[in-house]
């Protein structure tokens, strides 16, 4: 129940950085669900390979460098959903990493599925 919960409120999440970024270009409300789904497959496979990759950039830039790889798994998924979910450039996917990490913080936070209670740590 909780991954079904996460994947709607990252689509809603994504649905809210199409409206706030300029660039970022959503064809509807099953876009913004699928893109979602991609959004999470590419960072959990390609972007966790180039977070690793690239820790030592990170560490130097604070953790900044990790909205550049946001940007570019924004970018790839855009490339594989290409009608109907669309980034312009590069910048637009920049500003919407940035905005995606804080809507999906925000969400998040008020769904309360961000942290772990007593009763998930049960065994």
């Amino acid at each position: 129940m909780r991954i079904l919960l996460n994947w709607l409120l990252s689509a809603l999440a994504v649905e809210v950085v199409a409206h706030l970024v300029p660039g970022f270009h959503l064809s509807g409300v099953g876009a913004a669900l699928v893109a979602a789904l991609i959004i999470g497959l590419v960072n959990a496979t390609l972007g966790l390979l180039l977070k690793i990759i690239t820790l030592p950039l990170t560490i130097l830039t604070l953790g900044v460098f990790w909205f550049v790889i946001n940007g570019l798994m924004l970018e790839l998924a855009s490339a594989i959903l290409s009608p109907a979910f669309r980034v312009d450039s590069f910048a637009s996917a920049l500003w919407g990493a940035i905005v995606l990490s804080l809507v999906n913080m925000f969400f998040r936070w008020l769904a309360g599925t961000g942290t772990k209670t007593r009763d998930d740590m049960r065994v």
